[in-house]
This record gives structure tokens, C-alpha cells and sequence, in this order.
């Protein structure tokens, strides 16, 4: 495969699991009911907080173009190209908590075009021969070691957080580093990337705004 400037690489059976659970919380904490996340507004937040920028600040806040074929899409050459890495166990169709979220007919093969620059989904499993968080881990080696990758944006599961940080303890860094972003529910101690936390991303693709979570004043 050929791996472009900016990688986001994520368990999506994990991330789908974190969304129902917020959906579950914030349901009873705000008394309304919570679509699925948007897809495309979840990636382009995990790039916004990823350190990617878009070219025009007002288009903000994130939103991309419905999920397409990606050979439906015309290429614009002045955006960048973003790989999203999809991966989940080999028994999971879909990400329940998700719009767009069938892995194989709604996902895979698929991109949308955003401020952002071109999104493009790949979703792979392991088959039975290594469990997901291995998977993971291995397909961040393989990008960490690819020419022409600037940014990685990594989202593992909890119990595969130790396989990416052992890889990237790992890994050493030629004359050009890459950027490395790791996404979690809880900070992480000590580790060559940075961090963000993984629910503000699920928040907005949610729909739940900051305001919905503050308490009445009270009388």
C-alpha cells in the first residue's frame, strides 16, 4: 500500500463501543435523544485535533461531503489526502453507533471530501491469524517505517494502548520525525507523541454541544 502525508489509524470496534457508551450518558444527563456520530465529522475532528489545518479557518466547525466511491470523486490536488485505517475484529460487521458504519459495504474503498483535503477509508481484520490490538499495532509499524508519511493519528483500544506505545518506543526517528498524535479516554503517562482525548471528537460528531452538559444555575 501506499501510504500518503497524513495517516489516521483507528480500532473501530472500540471507538464504537466509547460512542454508545457517551450516547448512553448523554441521553440521561440531557434528556434528548442521540443520533449516531457522523463519520466524516469524527474524522475530520480527529484531524483538526491531530494538528491538521484546514486552508480556510471559517469553514469550521468540521463537516465533510456525504461518503462516496472514491473513484466518484474528482481528486483536487490543492487538498491533501488523509488514509483512515479502519481496524476491527473479523466477526464485526458494522460500527452500530455510527452513520455511515457498515465496514465492507458503506466504508471500505469509500472517502468524502472535506476543508480538510480527501478522506479515504480502508477497513481491515485480522482473520483469525492475530487479534485486532496486534493488527493495530503491526499497521502503525508499517507506517511509522513508509517515506512520504508526515502524521499519524493513532486511536487504539485500551488494552492495546501498550502495543502502540512499545512500537513507537521502538521506532527511531530519521532526519524527518513524524507527528505523532495519540488518541485516548484517559491521559496517558510519559511517551514520544502527543495526546488528546478521544470523547471531544465523539462529542461533536454526536451533536452534543458543551452547553447541553452544564449544570442549571441555580434559583
Amino acid at each position: 500500500m501506499e501510504w500518503t502525508e497524513n495517516v489516521i489509524i483507528a480500532d473501530g470496534d472500540y471507538v464504537d463501543s466509547v460512542a454508545f457508551n457517551l450516547t448512553v450518558n448523554f441521553e440521561r444527563m440531557i434528556g434528548r435523544r442521540i443520533p449516531p456520530a457522523d463519520m466524516a465529522r469524527w474524522v475530520e475532528c480527529i484531524a483538526l485535533d491531530g494538528g491538521m489545518r484546514p486552508k480556510d479557518p471559517s469553514n469550521l466547525p468540521c463537516s465533510g461531503e456525504a461518503l462516496s466511491t472514491k473513484t466518484g470523486l474528482q481528486r483536487s490536488e490543492a487538498l491533501p489526502t488523509t488514509q483512515v485505517v479502519l481496524v476491527h475484529g473479523a466477526g464485526r460487521k458494522r460500527m452500530e453507533n455510527f452513520t455511515p458504519g457498515n465496514y465492507a459495504d458503506e466504508l471500505h474503498g469509500k472517502a468524502f471530501k472535506g476543508n480538510l483535503g480527501e478522506f479515504v477509508f480502508t477497513c481491515i481484520n485480522p482473520e483469525g491469524f492475530t487479534t485486532t490490538d496486534d493488527l493495530l499495532a503491526d499497521t502503525l509499524q508499517l507506517v511509522l517505517q513508509a517515506d512520504g508519511v508526515k502524521r499519524i493519528m493513532v486511536v487504539p483500544s485500551e488494552q492495546g494502548l501498550d502495543g502502540v506505545r512499545r512500537v513507537l518506543r521502538q521506532t527511531t526517528d530519521g532526519d524527518a520525525p513524524k507527528c505523532i498524535t495519540v488518541f485516548a479516554m484517559q491521559p496517558i503517562a510519559g511517551g514520544r507523541f502527543s495526546q488528546e482525548i478521544l470523547g471531544y471528537s465523539l462529542m461533536a460528531a454526536l451533536g452534543v454541544k458543551g452547553s447541553e452538559l452544564k449544570p442549571e444555575p441555580c434559583n
